[in-house]
């Protein structure tokens, strides 16, 4: 499609939207998210996610390739996310979106001409995906090209139209596109009113998308960009607890809890013990790849195995100016990706330790696209050692063994930690960071996200609802 078509699609589109004291905090329901691939192999199904997970990864690390509050559920689910319901509108209109700390622009499938390719993939029917109509809001506003946050998306628009007038401008923002490990999304900004049952956000800048890949559901952004959930709400906090993968496309949610004031406590609650806190790291700031400045960047000081220090080089675990290296907690990946390098070196770790009881599944590691897996008579007798994150300041984030390997199929288990297959030429780093922890690895810890005070909390906690 040229562009002067694209452009005309988008104006005739925006004609058919003409056509027709507040609490400070909010909970929503958080759940694992949409419908799981029709995958009826159990490895078939690890293969995708471990793929999925490293595609992410790779987006993620070449990005320009491309007091009171208020709860809300969150929903886990079989592709390996979580979503979020939001209302948006007025009246209000409920779609779906999927939970994402690695990226922050807020969107949503919009206009009944919303076209979404390769969705059939991840077991969605595109004819039955739900939408969001401009034209029965009220409170529906285009965004104007000469209007700051029409830059959010973009740094370079150009609003050649509205220099002939300088006494005013209706011409709308430009189309955006935005892409993601695993698809894209594209359409134009539009202005409206976030619901919440207590609560409202006006002017609330969101994406309404026209055309898809491989995303059937909206996108809530919780980055740390200006278009960013926690950002457009000025959040001072927010945190969720995400319940296992155990549940995925079941009714069974955790929340998720944000919050524009902070008068102590944590954001569900104390129950579950003391929190670990670690600084949030300073974010790279690279002009060629502006998003670094987007991620939760947090400084880790070393991975132990079964308290073995597996000795990973510094210029790993600390990103440089130019982004290179770094870890960074992403609730949009599933399982953590780690640099080939740093991959080889835990795994090895922990091949050398399980190994001396149990052997290994060769033949399932081709299949389920992850390794070391191990033959396992009884999922209940499996002891494996500890696998730990140590943090700037002394915090130690020790995992569950659920959370760093699989549960039992054909009498074998796999670790889900996921890598690539590229090196970092001559023992380098290469760009973006070297450790991605995905959301895999945060089953049943609360996370805390204190924006004000620049620092990420955590905790063991069972996180489902009952």
């Amino acid at each position: 499609m040229s562009a002067s078509s694209f452009l005309s699609l988008f104006s005739s589109l925006f004609f058919l939207f003409s056509l027709s004291s507040a609490n400070s905090t909010v909970t929503l329901s958080i759940s694992p998210s949409a419908s799981a691939p029709p995958l009826s192999n159990p490895w078939q199904r690890l293969n995708h996610l471990a793929t999925a997970s490293a595609t992410r990864a790779h987006h993620l690390k070449h990005p320009q390739a491309s007091t009171s509050a208020v709860k809300a559920p969150i929903f886990p689910h079989g592709y390996g996310g979580y979503s979020i319901s939001l209302s948006f509108g007025t009246p209000p209109q409920t779609l779906s979106f999927l939970m994402d700390t690695g990226s922050s622009l807020v969107w949503f499938p919009c206009t009944q001409s919303f076209s979404c390719s390769s969705c059939n993939f991840i077991g969605v029917d595109p004819e039955n995906i739900t939408t969001f109509l401009p034209r029965l809001s009220s409170s529906t506003k285009t965004v104007g090209c000469k209007d700051p946050k029409c830059r959010w998306i973009s740094a370079n628009v150009q609003c050649d139209g509205c220099r002939k007038n300088s006494t005013g401008c209706d011409e709308s923002c430009p189309p955006f596109r935005v892409k993601y490990g695993s698809g894209s999304t594209s359409g134009l900004l539009i202005s409206e009113t976030l619901i919440f049952p207590e609560k409202s956000v006006e002017n609330f800048i969101v994406g309404c998308s026209i055309f898809a890949s491989t995303e059937p559901s909206g996108i809530a952004g919780f980055g740390r960009g200006p278009d960013s959930l926690p950002a457009q709400m000025g959040l001072k906090r927010f945190s969720y607890c995400l319940v296992s993968h155990e549940f995925d496309d079941q009714p069974v949610h955790s929340n998720l809890v944000l919050e524009t004031a902070i008068r102590g406590g944590a954001g569900t609650g104390t129950a579950g013990g003391r929190i670990n806190y670690i600084p949030f790291s300073k974010n790279p700031t690279t002009p060629k790849h502006p998003a670094y400045k987007e991620y939760y960047y947090v400084t880790l000081q070393k991975i132990t195995v079964g308290g073995v220090d597996v000795r990973v080089p510094y210029k790993f675990l600390v990103a440089d100016a130019e982004g290179r290296g770094g870890t960074m907690v992403d609730s949009g990946t599933t399982f953590t990706f780690m640099e080939n390098q740093v991959y080889k070196l835990v795994a090895g770790e922990l091949a050398k330790q399980v190994g001396k009881n149990y052997s290994r599944a060769a033949e399932v590691e081709n299949l389920s696209g992850l390794g070391p897996c191990f033959r396992v008579s009884d999922e209940n007798s499996f002891t494996v050692p500890e696998l730990a994150f140590h943090f700037k300041g002394g915090a130690k984030m020790a995992l569950p063994v659920e959370n760093y390997f699989s549960p039992l199929v054909d009498s074998a288990v796999c670790m889900t930690i996921t890598t690539d297959s590229g090196g970092g030429g001559g023992g380098g780093v290469r760009a973006g960071p070297a450790i991605i922890f995905g959301n895999y690895q945060q089953q049943n810890i609360y996370m805390e996200y204190d924006l004000e005070n620049e620092r990420l909390g955590f905790r063991k906690q069972v996180c489902n609802n009952k």
